[in-house]
């Protein structure tokens, strides 16, 4: 059995040329800048492009106003706690009120017992 053939210089100089020679027909064989297909898909892309840019300001209005909404919520939420709040406040004061008669009117009846 022979051993392996080591290439020589040539042999690789010759491989280098034409595996250039191969990119470089490769590189030629692509359409140019102007061909219909090549034109075609940069219409198609930008096309594409135009649609993204259409739904994300379509998203962003959507977000803009789901963002309001969500603030008016919060201040008609924030109204009616204060509303609450107030609501509240009087009933006590006027729960204050009553017990004051109350007790006033308790104070007053022992005063007119005694006499």
């Amino acid at each position: 059995m022979s051993g392996f053939k080591e290439p020589s210089f040539a042999d690789r100089q010759k491989a280098a040329q034409e595996a250039r020679q191969n990119i470089l027909n490769k590189f030629r064989s692509q359409p140019g800048v102007d061909d219909p297909t090549v034109v075609q898909r940069r219409a198609e892309r930008e096309a594409q492009a135009a649609e993204r840019a259409k739904a994300k300001l379509a998203r962003d209005a959507a977000k803009a106003e789901q963002k309001r909404l969500a603030e008016e919520a919060a201040a008609a939420a924030a109204a009616q706690a204060a509303r609450e709040k107030e609501e509240a406040a009087a009933r006590e004061a006027a729960l204050e009120v009553e017990r004051k008669a109350a007790r006033d009117a308790r104070y007053a009846a022992r005063k007119k017992k005694r006499k």
